[in-house]
């Protein structure tokens, strides 16, 4: 009888919770009565509210990117403020659907990317949470994001394919912000940070889900060998 005592990989699931423990471990030192956290969208994310809730006395509670995030937050008995009257957060705490090296991503797939980016933007450390399938060398295998107000839709695509996207209206989907969602596929993103602005430029679009500007400070993986945890680039 032959010896296959090789452990079986561990399932996709089972590596989230794996990051969303590790971020635990992360802020937990840093967690005051006056803290207030800033907690993004998605099934990394749920994990990570769910493992949070053990410490909700520990901090005062939480700016959520989504409505969804909020609910799931406040069934914990976590209180959940608006941005207007909090302002600035020490931890933003979020998944990524494309990560490099340089620790720019893609984010969206949840149609939550503004909220994200702008939760992102009011943060001290942005910590980045995924398993090892999320990382890339160049973003653009994800569809890239754009969140455009309604009447734009049309417009955005036109200006999209000039640029050699090729846009799809995500069907089904409304923002919580009452907009629509257009993914990008066929780009390779060789400049994320040009393209972020550039799209930024285009009238009618609201956020794009290129994070490139604001990158994360702090990249947590969770992979068949273990949990690696990466810090941006200094140089970049």
């Amino acid at each position: 009888m032959s010896d296959h005592s090789q452990q079986a990989a561990p399932s996709q699931d089972a590596l989230k919770q794996q990051v969303a423990d590790r971020a635990i471990e992360h802020i937990r030192p840093h967690l005051e009565s006056s803290t207030i956290l800033g907690i993004g969208t998605g099934s990394t994310t749920n994990l990570f509210i769910d493992a949070l809730a053990k410490f909700k006395g520990h901090f005062d509670g939480a700016v959520a990117s989504s409505d969804v995030s909020a609910k799931r937050l406040q069934q914990h008995g976590i209180p959940v403020y608006d941005l207007n009257a909090v302002g600035q957060v020490p931890f933003y705490i979020d998944g990524a659907d494309e990560v490099t090296p340089h620790l720019t991503m893609t984010k969206g797939g949840g149609a939550a990317l503004t909220r994200e980016k702008i939760l992102a933007t009011c943060a001290s450390h942005f910590i980045c949470l995924v398993d090892e399938s999320k990382q890339v060398d160049v973003l653009g295998g994800f569809p890239i994001p754009i969140e455009v107000i309604p009447m734009a839709r049309s417009y955005v695509a036109r200006e999209i394919v000039k640029r050699g996207g090729d846009p799809v209206y995500r069907q089904g989907v409304t923002t919580d912000n009452g907009n629509v969602i257009l993914d990008v596929y066929g780009w390779v993103i060789e400049d994320p940070e040009a393209l972020e602005a550039e799209l930024n430029q285009l009238t009618g679009q609201v956020t794009n889900g290129l994070f490139a500007k604001r990158r994360a400070d702090t990249l947590i993986v969770a992979g068949s060998s273990g949990i690696e945890t990466y810090s941006a680039p200094k140089d970049v």
